[in-house]
């Protein structure tokens, strides 16, 4: 897989990363790659809809 992570993070180790394939999109951290959430695509549009929202805004 691909791993990205934002352009803000620049060399930065506590960063998000996402791989995104045909069926599913992957999130994961830099501080703990080897746990991974699997997200369907509809739940991936939905968190960032949320994101985008500020429903997790504190």
């Amino acid at each position: 897989m691909e791993w990205r992570k934002p352009s803000a993070c620049g060399d930065g180790n506590n960063c998000p990363e996402v791989a995104i394939t045909s069926d599913a999109v992957y999130v994961r951290s830099t501080l703990l790659p080897d746990a991974i959430a699997q997200l369907t695509p509809t739940e991936w549009r939905d968190l960032l809809s949320a994101i985008r929202a500020g429903e997790f805004d504190v």
